[in-house]
């Protein structure tokens, strides 16, 4: 009996000719390649698929970069681990309508890292945890929300006390502003924004996210 795979989900029929439909996704009968005949199998052509996106975002990522996204070039990690509050960002559609937004980072004992986002949208508290590795250069984590997928995290200011944090990624469409607490005083501020400047963001593009209820329930460590 023949194996007949289907080009467009995958599914697999065994008979002597393929079906004229595909039970699982509609597809016509010419869709369909007999195994070991015709086409290379669809996880091949999925993988093929994933990799020439890789590539491209790749390409598209180094091809856009027009800021000086250098990391920071030491880091105590254990000192970079707890709850970070996120005072401006760029706006970009995972976080999009967030306010009183935290991230806690905590270290596991094989050596990786668990992201906590925390924040609040619509009125309602929302959580999602990610994770993270570290790299061999210091001030660059990879990090994760989805699947295996994993974009730079770079830490390029850091104060010396471990109480903000100028972070951007792969490319200029990513900045955020942390601090260990809720608020930052005007000269902390001042100086985060002309480092931001200095490094070619725009920092007018800034969002500036609410930590009203944070600050409010704020007790210093």
């Amino acid at each position: 009996m023949e194996k007949w795979i289907c080009k467009q989900c995958g599914y697999a029929h065994y008979g002597k000719e393929a079906p004229d439909i595909c039970p699982q996704c509609g597809a016509r009968k010419s869709r369909f390649y007999q195994e070991g005949r015709n086409g290379c199998g669809f996880g091949v052509v999925l993988l093929l698929m994933i990799l020439l996106a890789i590539v491209v975002s790749i390409f598209m990522s180094c091809s856009s970069l027009t800021v000086d996204n250098s990391p920071v070039e030491d880091v105590d990690m254990n000192r970079f681990l707890g709850k970070w509050y996120e005072i401006a960002r760029y706006d970009h559609k995972f976080e999009r309508g967030m306010e009183e937004c935290t991230a806690t980072y905590t270290l596991q004992n094989d050596g990786k890292l668990v992201i906590t986002n925390h924040g609040m949208k619509n009125g309602q508290w929302d959580t999602s945890v990610g994770k993270g590795k570290l790299t061999d250069e210091p001030g660059i984590l990879r990090v994760s929300f989805w699947g295996p997928f994993y974009s730079d995290y770079r830490i390029m200011m850091l104060a010396y006390d471990y109480s903000y944090a100028l972070i951007g990624g792969s490319t200029d469409s990513y900045l955020w502003i942390l601090s260990r607490t809720p608020t930052l005083d005007d000269y902390t501020r001042d100086r985060i924004l002309l480092e931001a400047r200095r490094r070619g963001y725009d920092t007018d593009l800034l969002l500036w996210v609410s930590q009203q209820q944070n600050a409010a329930l704020f007790t210093p460590e």
